[in-house]
């Protein structure tokens, strides 16, 4: 009976993660992006939703995304980087979903003290995202806005989980990184 309670505290304790995943082809020509996915949706206390799968058209069903993230603990969004920044829905989700009265504003609470992170591949290898490399900013100054939008839904900032060198992953390195993806989303 102790076991028992043991293990219910345990799950209740779990934090429910949700992985929103934003990449246009994920079924085809994804390999990292659709590993981690399918390493996330391994786990019990983590939802995975195909964004571009939902919403090929672009029409976001606001209301179904505000109850997905409402449920959540965390919110993580999954996606390759793209010229610096994100594929066009999740601009496109962020613009539509973060509605003024829900995420913030003084009427606005729906993401406050929930864990808020972002889960990005990058063609180039860390080596590039460094001040004096090609890209001439790190992976974190690249990902300012990210944790700009955190602070003004009122989230707490979660240090990214970056798969560099996506290109050329080895089948060996990239399930070493979906496990590492594992642990990070059950922290």
């Amino acid at each position: 009976m102790v076991d028992h309670q043991i293990a219910e505290d345990k799950e209740h304790d779990m934090k429910k993660t949700l992985v929103l995943v934003f990449h246009p082809d994920l079924g085809g020509q994804s390999h990292v992006n659709k590993a981690l996915a399918e390493a996330a949706g391994e786990l019990e206390n983590v939802t995975v939703r195909d964004e571009y799968a939902l919403y090929p058209d672009g029409n976001i069903d606001v209301k179904a995304e505000q109850q997905a993230v409402e449920a959540a603990d965390r919110v993580v969004f999954q996606f390759p980087l793209y010229w610096f920044s994100s594929p066009a829905l999740l601009k496109e989700w962020e613009d539509k979903v973060l509605e003024h009265g829900w995420a913030y504003g003084s009427e606005g609470h729906a993401l406050e003290g929930k864990e808020f992170a972002v889960a990005v591949s990058t063609g180039s290898p860390e080596s590039k995202y460094q001040p004096d490399g090609d890209n001439r900013f790190t992976i974190d100054q690249v990902l300012v806005p990210f944790e700009g939008t955190a602070n003004h839904i009122n989230a707490t900032w979660v240090k990214p989980f970056v798969t560099f060198a996506s290109f050329g992953i080895s089948d060996e390195a990239l399930a070493k990184q979906a496990e590492a993806y594992k642990a990070f989303l059950t922290k």
